[in-house]
């Protein structure tokens, strides 16, 4: 069911949010990522996966994480804290919501500073690459306390599915278990910040 179906419909919405755990930059060891599933927002499940720090295979494991498991098909939707994983291993958010068949969003808790992404991303090898991957997706929509951008379906559909999908604050469920569960895996307590 599409997800204007389910807000007409006041039915619930299935979502998994992706945040990648603490890790040491430089230290070139594989970065651990946290998948949290949730109807709206209570936790029904988890995954549990590692990408390389600075790489390229983000977009490929989430996919790996998801196809041919159990919760792909249960799944109306996929959030993503930011865009990118263990640094600068950028997620292709395009092609993450046309291999997964799902609209794909990227969560933001303020407006980046695209200037300065670009200064740090030009410190690693194929920056040109980077930013095609981080052109393509898309603008970044703000409706407060949201920021994001998505693939897959219209910005003011997402808009109005992230707040059903929020307890409190200002951060999706799914998103703020995955960085909890993240952090206290890697560091033996979760952080206060979510």
């Amino acid at each position: 069911m599409k997800l204007t179906d389910l807000l007409r419909l006041n039915r619930e919405i299935r979502v998994i949010g992706f945040d990648d755990a603490p890790f040491i930059r430089g230290s070139g060891e594989a970065v651990n990522i946290a998948g949290i599933v949730c109807a709206g927002t209570r936790f029904e499940g988890m995954v549990w996966g590692e990408v390389e720090p600075d790489g390229w295979d983000a977009t490929h494991k989430i996919c790996e994480l998801l196809i041919g498991k159990k919760f792909l098909r249960q799944l109306h939707l996929i959030l993503i804290d930011g865009i990118g994983f263990g640094g600068f291993n950028i997620i292709d958010l395009q092609e993450l919501s046309l291999r997964l068949n799902l609209p794909c969003v990227a969560v933001m808790r303020r407006l980046p500073n695209l200037t300065k992404i670009e200064q740090a991303m030009s410190r690693l090898p194929m920056l040109e690459k980077r930013l095609e991957i981080l052109s393509r997706a898309g603008k970044i929509y703000a409706y407060p306390p949201y920021f994001f951008q998505v693939c897959g379906e219209s910005p003011e559909v997402i808009a109005a599915v992230l707040p059903r999908l929020t307890a409190c604050g200002k951060v999706p469920e799914a998103l703020r278990l995955a960085h909890l569960i993240g952090a206290a895996v890697i560091k033996g307590e979760s952080s206060s910040s979510a």
